[in-house]
């Protein structure tokens, strides 16, 4: 069933464009240690709580982003990763939420080499951790933005299925 008028549907369209382009552009920053996706995704007080698995206490903007980690930089040094699913994304008003998944892959250090027909020789990758996240987002004056996310382990432990449960509630 189709509601509201073309203009509010045309709106709703951008809407989520802009922030499927907000999601995906986290793995490419993430992976290249750039801070542009931090400075310019996130509000200035936006926070991501990567839970106690993951390394302790929320983080801000300014504390976030691969750049100001030497530790992640060596991780982007050895092959690391990050690749997105695509995002479940609710928007109501000037606020948006997004259910998504994030795999970590790194290299197979340890597998024998083997050829892919066109695409060359390697170990292959392998994937080191899965998680769920939960991005909120804001309406801002320069578009979209970032408010929060948190990131839970698909381990077996509540925190993931309450996030993804999030995706069903009304």
């Amino acid at each position: 069933m189709v509601r509201g008028s073309l203009e509010e549907r045309i709106r709703e369209i951008e809407d989520r464009l802009e922030i499927y382009n907000l999601i995906a552009s986290h793995p490419p920053s993430a992976d290249t240690g750039s801070r542009a996706h931090a400075e310019n995704a996130w509000t200035e007080d936006g926070t991501f709580d990567r839970g106690a698995e993951f390394g302790g206490p929320a983080r801000t903007r300014a504390s976030n982003g691969g750049a100001a980690n030497p530790e992640h930089m060596r991780a982007i040094e050895q092959g690391l990763c990050h690749f997105a699913g695509l995002p479940y994304v609710r928007v109501e008003g000037d606020t948006a939420f997004a259910i998504s998944y994030l795999q970590i892959l790194v290299p197979d250090r340890v597998g024998p080499e083997f050829t892919v027909p066109n695409h060359g020789k390697g170990q292959g990758f392998h994937v080191h951790r899965l998680s769920a996240n939960r991005w909120e987002f804001a309406r801002t004056p320069e578009g979209w933005k970032i408010t929060s996310r948190r990131l839970r382990p698909l381990d077996g432990t509540p925190g993931a299925r309450e996030i993804l449960l999030g995706t069903f509630a009304e």
